[in-house]
């Protein structure tokens, strides 16, 4: 039930602030003055502040959404040697990095991950399991850290945003030209759009956001490998690799997730795709990040 009422929480607020925006630019119908053509320019606007807010929003709203998806505790004061050393840590790591300390916290969780999530990198949210904590040395946990402070230090979660707006405004843009074409030509529709506009429309977005993830999920994987890259110089690479191969086991242990879809991408493991699912995967293969620190070193 949580889930489902941020998720509704989101969609409100995107439609909140897309509505606004139109109305403040004037832009209203994407049909032309005749009602038969399509207003090219006032379609790709109207794309792209629907498009843009639901991937802004979604970031300004991240943490908030983080925590609660996750039950994340942040520790505000530490209660005992765990958190102390805990926030510690990522006060030293955050220093070598160059950001100012991000929000640190505890999620319930037995499976063994970690998430690095916020609008910006002097505001971020860093959080690691209760399992991460009580399986892996501290060593391990220290390159895992690193690992997500170095997403907030190259700005990942701004960049994937900017792409999810970009993908999301022509995926919208051209569904409406597919399915505007569609019900001229097939259906022989005059004026304004008759139902086969919005169902051939709501079609052709299902098929292109298919491809268009496809997309977002190769950054997705590229920054991962950049991320441990960061975590090798922050935390030594031989402890980033040692955590990699734990999380593998954890992995080949099938221990079961319980973060949600919007945060999964930013954790440090992301499970385990075989053959086509693989282009759909936000994390590459561990075995393949391994062996790329092991070629850089």
């Amino acid at each position: 039930m949580l889930r489902i009422g941020l998720f509704l929480m989101t969609n409100l607020a995107v439609i909140l602030v897309a509505s606004i925006t139109l109305n403040l630019l004037g832009v209203g119908s994407y049909l032309d003055a005749s009602g038969s053509g399509l207003d090219l320019g006032n379609l790709l606007v109207f794309c792209a502040i629907f498009g843009f807010s639901g991937a802004l929003v979604s970031l300004f709203l991240s943490k908030f959404m983080a925590k609660m998806g996750t039950r994340t505790q942040i520790i505000e004061r530490p209660s005992n040697a765990e958190e102390k050393w805990l926030l510690e840590t990522v006060a030293e790591l955050a220093e070598k990095a160059k950001i100012r300390m991000p929000e640190v916290g505890i999620f319930p969780a037995r499976e063994a991950n970690a998430f690095a999530t916020g609008w910006n990198r002097n505001a971020a949210l860093v959080a690691v399991s209760a399992g991460l904590l009580q399986r892996f040395n501290k060593d391990e946990v220290r390159a895992v850290l690193a690992h997500e402070i170095g997403h907030v230090a190259n700005g990942d979660m701004v960049t994937l945003t900017l792409i999810q707006g970009v993908v999301n405004t022509f995926v919208m843009f051209f569904a409406r030209i597919i399915g505007h074409t569609v019900d001229r030509a097939v259906f022989k529709t005059e004026q304004g759009h008759g139902p086969a506009f919005y169902i051939v429309t709501f079609v052709a977005e299902m098929v292109l956001a298919v491809l268009a993830s496809m997309i977002v999920m190769a950054f997705s994987r590229h920054r991962e490998f950049r991320a441990d890259d960061a975590g090798a110089r922050l935390a030594g690479r031989g402890a980033m690799i040692n955590a990699l191969r734990r999380l593998q086991m954890e992995v080949e242990a099938q221990v079961p997730s319980s973060m949600p879809d919007s945060i999964y991408a930013f954790g440090i493991s992301g499970g385990f795709k075989q053959n086509f699912s693989k282009l759909f995967a936000s994390h590459p293969p561990l075995q393949e990040r391994i062996a790329a620190l092991q070629a850089t070193a």
